[in-house]
């Protein structure tokens, strides 16, 4: 039963639009498939860090966070400062190219630590998962194995669908251009 509720609920987060996302897509597109594998499991790791988290002080952390809007401030100003790097950083046609060529080699720790931080860095992610343990909490009794569980199948699913989102995004490497891609970006 815990799973079954869980499964919708992963596979709706795989596809909440936000920069995850789309840096996602973007990855696998210009990196490569365990490239793109290697940032998302930095991001699931983020994402069981604020689940635990959220766990453990979900009323008080609740609280705290409503009392101080700072923290919405700062989470959004750094995910502003990095859409910006992003935005106006000059990505040269021939470097495009270099990346899009099977000979282009990842560095998938960097690319896990980037997953991780940006999705560590998003209060808004620590909110959705406050949310979602509160809402769940009494429907699943409080019980720390109901816990896991769900939590647990939630990530799974959440993996599974990005797994096809990778695919299928690597797919569009064929029909993408270097222009395509810059214009994207």
């Amino acid at each position: 039963e815990d799973v079954q509720a869980a499964i919708p609920l992963g596979f709706f987060l795989a596809f909440m639009i936000g920069p995850v996302f789309f840096v996602l897509i973007e990855t696998s597109v210009t990196k490569g498939f365990r490239a793109a594998v290697a940032f998302d499991i930095g991001v699931i790791i983020a994402d069981i860090i604020f689940i635990g988290l959220a766990y453990f002080s979900s009323f008080q952390l609740l609280e705290n966070l409503s009392n101080q809007p700072g923290l919405y401030v700062f989470g959004g100003t750094i995910l502003t400062v990095y859409g910006l790097i992003i935005f106006l950083k000059k990505t040269k046609q021939t470097e495009l190219k270099a990346q899009l060529s099977s000979s282009f080699r990842a560095n998938y720790i960097e690319l896990f630590i980037k997953g991780f931080l940006l999705n560590f860095i998003n209060v808004g992610v620590l909110i959705f998962w406050l949310g979602i343990i509160i809402v769940t909490g009494p429907s699943l009794e409080n019980d720390i194995n109901r816990f896991y569980v769900f939590f647990g199948s939630l990530i799974v699913t959440y993996f599974i669908t990005d797994l096809f989102k990778i695919v299928l995004a690597k797919q569009l490497k064929k029909q993408l251009t270097p222009v395509i891609i810059l214009k994207i970006k």
